[in-house]
């Protein structure tokens, strides 16, 4: 042992271990070359390869020094600072050997598929014959997922006139919600002094929600029938979540507009500045199939289920959605209900509390042969919708889990996984990877279903809202458009519309700024036509075009009215609803 030494370090060339005094110094340890190799080095040492690339690269380093390229190979991080082992490290040498190996296996893989192979089997390889067959599918026999119908169902209306608790109610009477979580809400709205916000705290989930009584964001959820599917969608009825309600209403098919009955609550909302008139007109322009105008706290003292009442509402309803574009009779319901009750929602009143209903439903005084809110919504009958055209689903949101999904409703077309399908505006295409309808995977989905799609390779920044998904022929991506145009509203500080006018353009999912950059020709309330008008004001209807900030995915509203539906907003108002006419020429 060597006293000085900071530690003990075995001597590999001693034989045995000899004591000795401390005065008398180590023997000096034998050198390298002469030094026995462990034992392990030995067996080592027999398992290398002689042709191996590194091995043979290290020991040329070495220069031959077997030793020394042992040592080298067991320190593998000093080793990428040669070049031409980082090469070998990197796969660059060997690249052509896995390229070997993987031809070996694929020419392995292709005679056992070829011994699998019935004998009567068609040579044509399998790829392709699946392709051919997704081809020669007609959509009209497809069955992917539930066969029932699917409908979107949004509440609108103004606010505090009983959206959210009509939306809760109907799914406690489908037996959506359990009778102990109704009980838990009883409770928390008695500890707010709001014993009647119950059935709304099913939908507004959010603590601000709760705690203000407003709906902020579209409250979504889902119930059935023995006929058919639905999703509720929830809208805000404060002035200042309008844009969140255009985003749920332009996935709408059928429109519900709830109305309060009590005195003064009616009055307040359909006034000027009330909610009721801009969502009824906003439903029409994002376009929903048919508006159900349910008249709801029916059973308010003020009302007591009076017909006089029901007919006052309805009466100053029918020519202002004759106005906003609505066919009375075919297009508009009206149904009185109780959201809190329940009555008229999944059960008919008793006759007791409401003794004319019964005879006003079977004579179809109302537009209506049900007596109930849900037995309505299962007779509608919904039109236009295509599986057999050109697919066409904006996109409402996107997120990432283990890839990018987007989130869209079928608008016409079917989609498949295995589909390519091109973004608009942006051109980019991509493979639909999976589908869910309502979360659940399906082998495709149809025209009116709420679908989450896929897609490989995507990135966030590649999928937008506002963007849509298509297949061939694409929907047209342009920044200027000719459209006819009804101006409904104007701002305070502005009474006029002219060139020049700024708004936010509204269509499907998209919102993008826009400029009206000229006015071709304007007709007023008595049908006066005035061309190269310089100006529009409220009440009249106006052909021009609108230059938009950034390029837009839409279409002609006679070739698709989905795409070609919009709307223009300014400072917190809808000042105008209108139709694309024309979109600029094709670049060759």
């Amino acid at each position: 042992m060597n006293p000085q030494a900071s530690e003990w370090k075995p001597n590999v060339g001693a034989s045995s271990f000899v004591p000795g005094g401390f005065s008398v110094s180590a023997p000096a340890p034998a050198p390298a070359a002469a030094a026995a190799p462990p034992a392990h080095q030995e067996s080592t040492e027999s398992e290398i390869d002689e042709n191996d690339p590194l091995w043979k690269a290290v020991l040329k380093i070495a220069e031959g020094d077997r030793v020394k390229a042992m040592k080298m190979i067991a320190d593998p991080d000093s080793l990428t600072q040669y070049p031409e082992v980082e090469a070998i490290l990197t796969g660059d040498v060997a690249m052509e050997d896995w390229e070997k190996k993987d031809d070996q296996v694929q020419e392995l893989a292709k005679d056992v598929d070829e011994k699998m192979q019935v004998a009567d089997a068609a040579p044509a390889p399998v790829e392709e014959e699946a392709e051919e067959e997704v081809e020669e599918v007609d959509p009209a026999s497809l069955k992917e997922g539930d066969p029932r119908e699917h409908l979107n169902l949004v509440f609108i209306g103004h606010v505090d006139a009983g959206k959210s608790t009509l939306s809760g109610n109907i799914l406690y009477l489908t037996d959506n919600v359990d009778k102990r979580t109704i009980e838990r809400y009883e409770k928390e709205a008695k500890e707010r002094n709001r014993e009647s916000w119950f059935l709304a705290f099913i939908m507004d989930t959010n603590e601000e929600e709760r705690a203000k009584g407003k709906t902020v964001e579209v409250g979504k959820a889902h119930f059935e029938t023995i006929v058919k599917r639905y999703t509720i969608l929830d809208a805000p009825g404060h002035k200042n979540y309008v844009p969140n309600m255009i985003m749920g209403a332009s996935q709408a098919d059928v429109g519900v507009l709830v109305i309060s009955a009590r005195k003064g609550e009616f009055e307040t909302g359909f006034d000027r500045g009330g909610q009721t008139r801009e969502h009824a007109m906003l439903a029409k322009t994002l376009g929903v199939s048919y508006l159900v105008v349910v008249v709801n706290k029916m059973d308010d003292p003020t009302v007591k289920w009076s017909k006089e009442r029901y007919d006052e509402c309805i009466g100053k309803l029918r020519p202002f959605l004759k106005g906003c574009g609505f066919t009375i009779k075919k297009e508009v319901k009206f149904l009185p209900i109780s959201g809190l009750t329940g009555a008229n929602v999944k059960d008919e009143a008793p006759g007791s509390e409401c003794s004319w209903w019964n005879q006003s439903w079977t004579s179809g005084e109302y537009n209506t042969n049900c007596p109930t809110l849900l037995s309505l919504l299962d007779s509608l009958e919904m039109k236009g919708r295509d599986p057999t055209a050109p697919l066409r689903i904006p996109v409402l949101d996107r997120y990432t889990d283990r890839g990018t999904i987007a989130m869209g409703k079928v608008e016409s077309g079917i989609i498949r996984p295995g589909m390519k399908v091109t973004l608009m505006p942006t051109r980019t295409q991509f493979k639909v990877d999976a589908v869910w309808a309502n979360e659940d995977p399906v082998s495709g989905a149809r025209p009116g279903e709420n679908v989450l799609i896929k897609l490989n390779n995507a990135g966030t920044e590649d999928v937008r809202k506002g963007y849509v998904i298509c297949t061939e022929p694409h929907c047209r991506a342009v920044e200027k458009i000719i459209c006819q145009i009804a101006v409904v509203d104007m701002p305070e500080n502005t009474r006029i519309l002219t060139a020049g006018f700024q708004a936010i353009f509204h269509a499907h999912c998209c919102e993008e700024e826009c400029t009206i950059s000229k006015i071709f020709e304007t007709t007023n309330n008595k049908g006066v036509v005035v061309k190269g008008a310089r100006f529009a004001s409220e009440g009249m209807r106006c052909i021009c075009m609108i230059d938009v900030d950034r390029s837009v995915p839409v279409d002609t509203f006679d070739s698709m009215p989905f795409l070609g539906r919009f709307t223009l907003r300014t400072e917190g108002k809808t000042i105008a609803i209108g139709k694309i006419t024309k979109l600029p020429p094709k670049k060759t």
